[in-house]
């Protein structure tokens, strides 16, 4: 996979992880609402014209890496990151 970079932008409320490629303008993004310190994912998009390279999975990883750094949980709302925390058993420690 191209080099892919994850930023963090939060906001008052809530915020998103955004992926960038190195050889793409698009986009992809993990946003959250924050709510009594749990940050509830609530939705995943990742344009077609970077699909397929793992993009959504590198999203999911970065918040749950940030989660385990900044001791918050993470409500999976979002059908992707649900499935991605059922893969992922692992990653209970930061599930709420």
């Amino acid at each position: 996979m191209v080099g892919v970079t994850i930023t963090k932008h939060e906001t008052a409320t809530g915020g998103e992880y955004q992926a960038h490629l190195a050889d793409s303008d698009a986009t992809g993004h993990l946003t959250w609402q924050t709510r009594d310190g749990v940050h509830y994912a609530d939705h995943t998009f990742v344009p077609s014209q970077i699909g397929n390279r793992g993009v959504a999975a590198r999203l999911v990883e970065a918040m749950v890496a940030d989660a385990r750094e900044n001791d918050f949980k993470v409500a999976p709302l979002c059908s992707y990151v649900v499935a991605a925390f059922k893969r992922h058993p692992e990653w209970d420690d930061v599930k709420a």
